[in-house]
C-alpha cells in the first residue's frame, strides 16, 4: 500500500494524502489529548507522593500494600516522602499521614467517622455496613455503637477486674494444655485463652471450647487482613478466596450456634435481670426489630474476637519486654507490692499502679499491635494546608507518629518517654473522638488485671535467642498459624 501510495502513476499524491490524513490524525490527537490529561492529573495535586504516570503510579501504589503488607507500605511512602502522602489503593486516592497535628484533626471531627476497605472483602468477612470494628455506613454504625458503650462501661468495668484474675488464676492451673512436648509455654496461646474466657463470661456466658474457638478466631483474622485491601478481580478466582471463605464460614456458624444457646437459655430463665449481658441487649432488640439476626451475629462475633488478637498480642509483647528489662520489672513488682500486698488486684488499687500504666502505655507505643487507622472523608476538607476531597482515603500511621515528636527517647524502649504527661495529639494507641476505640477503658482494665496477675505468679524469661528483635525480624505474631509461635519460658514461683 505504501508503494502505491508513493507511485505518481497510480495516484495523485495530493488528494491521496487528503483523503488519508482523518485517519492517520484523529488516532494521534486523541493520544496526544489523553496524554495532556494524564500529564495536567499529575501536576495539579499539591500533596507529596508518587507520580501518577500515565496510571502506572496508581498500579504500582496498590500492588506495593499488597506485596509489602499495608503497614510496612505506610511506613515506606512516609519515609520516603514525608509525614503526609498521597498515593492510591484501588485506584482511589488515600492519604497517608502520620504527621501528629494532622491525625488529631482527622481523629477530632465527625466527618471522618466512616471506614475503607475493599467492599467485596468486607462482605466476605460480615463487617460491611455491618458490626462496629468496619462498618463503613455512619447511621448504622451510630446506631450499633451504644449496645457496644454500654456493655464496655459502667458497672463492666469493674466486674472485669474479678473475671481477668480469676481467669488468669485458672488458666495458670491449667498451663498443661498450652505446653509443648519440650516442657515450653505456648505464652500467645495462653493470652489469647484467657482474653476468650473473659469476653465470654462477661459479654455471652455461654460454655464453649477455647481451643477451637481460638483457632477459629485466628483463621477469621488470616482472611480479614488478606482480604482487606484485596481488588474486586480477586474475588473472581474462587480458587483463590475458597480458604478465606471457608475460615469466615467456620466462624460465624459457632457463634450462631452459641447465640442459639444463649436465646434458649434466655427463654427458660426466670429472673432476667442476672442475665442481661451484652448478647441479651443485642437478642432483644432483635426481638423488637430494631435489629437484624444478622447485626447481632455479627456484634457478637466482634465482641468476641478484638481481645483474643489484639489485647492477647500486646500483653505477649508485653512479658517480652519485661523479660528484656529485668530492671523495669524490678520497679513494677515494687510497686505492686506496696500497693496491694498479698492480696489480688481491686478497682481502687488501678489509678495507683503508675508505674504499671506506663509501662503499659510505653510498650503500646514502643510495639504496638495496631498501628493504623483507616478513615473515609465525607467532605471537602483542609488538613495542615493539603486540600482533601469528600471520598478520598485516609490511613493514619500513628505507629510512626509515637516515634516523631515529645518523647525523649523515641526508638528506645524506656519508661522515661512518659515520666512527663504526653498530650494527647502526640500518643493515640487507642485513638480519640467520634470513632475512638469504644472498648479503650476496659482494654487498659484488663490489661492492668491480668499482667498484674501473672507478674505475682510467674517468672517470664525468653528463650536464648529469640528476643523482641528477633521475634520482630521473622514472625507476625497476630496472624501466623499457633504451632509456629515463638515461645517464651514460664516458671511459677512458690505463693505463700
Amino acid at each position: 500500500m505504501i508503494l502505491e501510495t508513493l507511485n505518481p502513476m497510480h495516484y495523485n499524491i495530493t488528494s491521496l494524502v487528503l483523503d488519508t490524513m482523518p485517519a492517520v490524525t484523529v488516532p494521534i490527537l486523541l493520544l496526544v489529548c489523553f496524554l495532556f490529561l494524564m500529564w495536567n492529573h499529575e501536576e495539579t495535586s499539591s500533596v507529596p507522593g508518587p507520580g501518577y504516570c500515565m496510571g502506572i503510579g496508581p498500579l504500582i501504589s496498590h500492588g506495593r500494600f499488597l506485596w509489602m503488607g499495608v503497614g510496612n507500605a505506610c511506613n515506606y511512602y512516609n519515609k520516603t516522602y514525608g509525614e503526609f502522602v498521597r498515593v492510591w489503593i484501588s485506584g482511589e486516592e488515600t492519604f497517608i499521614i502520620s504527621k501528629p497535628s494532622s491525625v488529631f484533626h482527622v481523629m477530632k471531627h465527625w466527618h471522618y467517622v466512616s471506614r475503607f476497605g475493599s467492599k467485596l472483602g468486607l462482605q466476605c468477612i460480615g463487617m460491611y455496613e455491618n458490626g462496629i470494628i468496619f462498618n463503613n455506613n455512619p447511621a448504622h454504625w451510630k446506631e450499633i455503637r451504644p449496645f457496644f458503650t454500654k456493655a464496655l462501661s459502667g458497672p463492666g468495668l469493674v466486674r472485669m477486674i474479678a473475671i481477668c484474675v480469676e481467669s488468669t488464676i485458672d488458666h495458670l492451673d491449667k498451663l498443661e494444655e498450652v505446653t509443648t512436648e519440650v516442657g515450653n509455654i505456648n505464652v500467645l496461646n495462653l493470652m489469647r485463652r484467657i482474653m476468650l474466657d473473659t469476653s465470654n463470661k462477661l459479654f455471652l456466658g455461654i460454655p464453649l471450647d477455647e481451643h477451637a474457638i481460638v483457632l477459629k478466631i485466628q483463621n477469621y483474622f488470616d482472611a480479614w487482613q488478606a482480604l482487606l485491601l484485596k481488588p474486586d478481580i480477586f474475588f473472581k478466582i474462587s480458587w483463590l478466596c475458597k480458604k478465606y471463605e471457608e475460615a469466615v464460614k467456620d466462624l460465624k456458624g459457632a457463634m450462631e450456634i452459641l447465640i442459639e444457646q444463649k436465646r434458649q437459655k434466655l427463654s427458660t430463665v426466670e429472673k432476667l435481670d442476672e442475665h442481661m449481658d451484652f448478647a441479651s441487649q443485642l437478642i432483644f432488640a432483635q426481638n423488637r426489630g430494631d435489629l437484624t439476626a444478622e447485626n447481632v451475629n455479627q456484634c457478637v462475633l466482634e465482641m468476641m474476637i478484638a481481645a483474643p488478637d489484639t489485647l492477647s498480642v500486646t500483653l505477649f509483647f508485653m512479658l517480652i519486654l519485661i523479660a528484656e528489662h529485668p530492671t523495669v520489672e524490678e520497679d513494677m513488682m515494687r510497686e505492686i507490692e506496696t500497693v496491694m500486698g498479698d492480696r489480688d488486684i481491686q478497682s481502687d488499687d488501678m489509678p495507683n499502679l503508675k508505674i504499671v500504666e506506663n509501662f503499659i502505655y510505653e510498650s503500646m507505643r514502643y510495639q504496638p499491635v495496631v498501628d493504623l487507622i483507616m478513615r473515609k472523608a465525607l467532605q471537602d476538607d483542609v488538613i495542615d494546608g493539603y486540600p482533601v476531597k469528600k471520598g478520598t482515603n485516609i490511613i493514619l500511621n500513628i505507629g510512626r507518629m509515637h516515634k516523631l515528636e515529645f518523647f525523649p527517647k523515641p526508638n528506645e524502649f524506656s519508661l522515661e518517654n512518659f515520666e512527663k504527661n504526653v498530650p494527647s495529639r502526640y500518643f493515640q494507641p487507642f485513638g480519640f473522638g467520634p470513632r475512638g476505640c469504644v472498648g479503650k477503658f476496659i482494654a487498659m482494665v484488663m490489661m492492668k488485671a491480668i499482667l498484674v496477675t501473672l507478674l505475682r505468679r510467674c517468672r517470664v524469661q525468653t528463650m536464648k535467642g529469640r528476643g523482641l528483635n528477633n521475634i520482630q525480624k521473622n514472625n507476625d505474631l497476630s496472624m501466623h498459624p499457633i504451632e509456629r509461635q515463638p515461645l517464651i519460658r514460664v516458671t511459677k514461683m512458690d505463693q505463700h
